[in-house]
């Protein structure tokens, strides 16, 4: 199977994942990486599907997550590409120990977890993605206590690994993140 449309993507989640909150942070997610496909000039359909399912196996299988993701892409025959990103996100949870060898696993690793912070500051906050400031939110990330489950240290891996420092991803982010109002 070759990769899915954001349609067919989207129903492939709908299948595997119901809790809203995760939905909702895989639309996040796969938000970011979309605007980072373009951001590199890399394809966008790929970035935005490896955002879209990158837990996609997380709700039923939460001990093993993202194992049994790993090997359904590689049953359905989605790219290498995709497989390694999905799989570096996983560092450090689970025993992974895969580091980011490329920009699209640098760019999920350091897009999942903050997602969270940018949900969190909103909750809080009821201002747009879009309209968020970048300062606030850089001050949120250095609050531990703020999404405490949010590790930290991985955005910032990500971020080494994707070239670019966490002001700019933060900032990068908001401007993503503001179609998705």
């Amino acid at each position: 199977m070759p990769l899915p449309t954001k349609d067919a993507a989207t129903a492939l989640l709908h299948q595997h994942v119901n809790d809203g909150y995760q939905r909702l942070h895989a639309l996040m997610v796969a938000t970011a990486m979309e605007g980072y496909a373009q951001h590199f000039d890399e394809d966008p359909l790929l970035w935005f599907v490896t955002g879209l399912l990158h837990d996609i196996d997380f709700e039923e299988h939460p001990d093993s997550h993202p194992g049994p993701s790993l090997q359904w892409f590689k049953d359905w025959g989605y790219p290498d590409a995709l497989i390694h990103a999905v799989e570096a996100h996983a560092y450090g949870y689970h025993d992974f120990k895969t580091l980011p060898q490329t920009k699209l696993a640098a760019a999920l690793l350091a897009c999942d977890e903050i997602s969270g912070i940018f949900y969190a500051y909103r909750k809080m906050n009821p201002v747009r993605y879009g309209e968020m400031k970048p300062g606030s939110i850089k001050k949120k990330f250095k609050e531990p206590s703020f999404a405490a489950k949010i590790d930290r240290t991985v955005i910032q891996l990500g971020c080494d690994h994707l070239g670019i420092p966490l002001d700019e991803h933060i900032a990068n982010l908001i401007k993503f993140l503001a179609a998705f109002n």
